[in-house]
């Protein structure tokens, strides 16, 4: 046995679960690994996020934050944050995404995503908790330079000039101000069809299970709205797009939609692009070249997203570097 073994069974004979039964669950892009757990007809999660690679303690404190608002957050029934193991409740098996994967009708989607719109409106009439970074305008350009980093040497074979460089951070700083009219707060960051889980036992938006918000951020209220609809990993009907909108407006009147539709556009193309980069990153430096199977959709995104009159800059950017015929090579 591993000496990581050998610390994930103490921890779990420390918290009485010990003769459990182990399987392992589909991870992330993460370093982090989880297993299911049965011990008489009980079951359970184990997270096993190892340090310095991860770190439990985020995870920890939006666990508990969601818990207290009312939400569907796994409960923690045991941690060790030194070590980083984490025991969870089992929340099961029935991701947004499998459900739909077995052909779930269009009035099953529709319930499915407006359950999560409607938990995104209520999460957001809360401040968000203490300790939580800001995404702020160097985190956020920081970010974007990822498709720098990683993209463009992949698909142009070299790396970014330095005045390449300066123009893409130029043109995030002249776009910003637009994606930031809206009120902050908290982003989930990855709240999309592979990170919740339908409970239809419960009530309300106690019905969306969350998970993997380890990273949340303080940003812009669509954030999480780009993340659920702009889905990098499958397609979100257009009419299931406008109606989520249209119904997460109407849940929040107080809102200038055009103000509104500007900072979707801005945090959409800034996280798919980074995504982009993110995903480049896999193939090259992890070896997971499964990845590059979601630029076409993602690449299709970014386009969308840069239609809008207050992306001018960004878009006249990507035009040049990455001009329509060479992503076409991804497609």
């Amino acid at each position: 046995m591993s000496e990581r073994g050998a610390a994930s069974a103490r921890f779990l004979v420390d918290s009485g679960w010990g003769a459990a039964e182990r399987r392992p669950l589909a991870g992330d892009a993460s370093f982090r690994h989880y297993e299911r757990l049965s011990l008489n007809g009980r079951t359970a999660v184990l997270m096993d996020a190892p340090p310095p690679k991860e770190d439990v303690r985020p995870f920890l404190a939006i666990a508990r934050h969601l818990a207290a608002l009312g939400y569907s957050a796994p409960g923690i029934m045991a941690a060790s944050e030194t070590e980083g193991f984490v025991l969870l409740e089992d929340l099961g098996d029935d991701l947004y995404t499998r459900i739909l994967a077995r052909g779930a009708d269009s009035s099953v989607e529709t319930e499915l995503y407006a359950a999560a719109i409607d938990l995104l409106a209520d999460l957001h009439r809360h401040a968000p908790p203490e300790g939580v970074a800001r995404y702020d305008e160097a985190k956020l350009i920081g970010d974007a330079e990822l498709f720098l980093d990683w993209y463009v040497p992949r698909r142009l074979e070299r790396e970014a000039r330095a005045d390449e460089r300066r123009r893409f951070r130029d043109a995030w700083r002249a776009i910003l101000p637009a994606g930031e009219r809206m009120p902050l707060t908290l982003a989930l960051r990855d709240f999309h069809a592979d990170n919740l889980i339908w409970l239809p036992r419960r009530r309300g938006v106690q019905r969306v299970g969350l998970l993997d918000f380890q990273d949340a951020i303080i940003t812009p209220l669509p954030y999480d709205l780009v993340s659920l609809l702009e889905d990098a990993r499958r397609d979100v009907p257009p009419d299931i797009v406008t109606a989520m909108i249209e119904r997460y407006l109407a849940a929040r009147p107080e809102l200038d939609r055009s103000a509104f539709a500007a900072s979707y556009a801005v945090m959409g193309a800034q996280r798919n692009i980074r995504i982009i980069g993110v995903f480049a990153r896999l193939a090259k430096r992890d070896s997971k070249p499964r990845y590059l199977e979601f630029l076409p959709r993602i690449w299709r995104l970014v386009e969308h997203d840069l239609s809008h009159p207050a992306l001018r800059p960004i878009a006249d950017w990507m035009n040049a570097m990455v001009p329509a015929a060479m992503r076409e090579r991804d497609r």
